[in-house]
């Protein structure tokens, strides 16, 4: 379980459609947050990154489910971003428990 201040702090950028600046498999992300809950026991975020710095091999943009219990850090930036970018990623996420969502 996160501590309050990410709990507070994911949920808003979900509602505020703003996006966060993340420290996470240390590498610094830059992401849309889109849901936030419980899925397959565990709590997570779903989010669609923009870029990433540091450790990520990976391709920079893209869907990523992150586990919210290893967020290192997390900030809450000015820019917003339009919000849901369809249906098409929560055809595959029966979410267990979901907290937020994008709209």
């Amino acid at each position: 379980m996160p501590d309050a201040s990410l709990d507070a702090r994911l949920r808003f950028a979900i509602a505020n459609k703003r996006l966060l600046q993340l420290l996470y498999s240390d590498a610094v992300r830059v992401s849309e947050p889109h849901d936030y809950g419980v899925y397959k026991g565990v709590l997570r975020l779903l989010a669609y990154q923009l870029r990433a710095a540091g450790g990520s091999s990976q391709n920079p943009r893209g869907w990523r489910m992150l586990d919210a219990g290893k967020i290192a850090s997390c900030t809450v930036l000015d820019e917003s971003f339009p919000g849901s970018r369809g249906d098409a990623h929560r055809q595959h996420y029966v979410w267990d428990e979901l907290h937020a969502r994008v709209k």
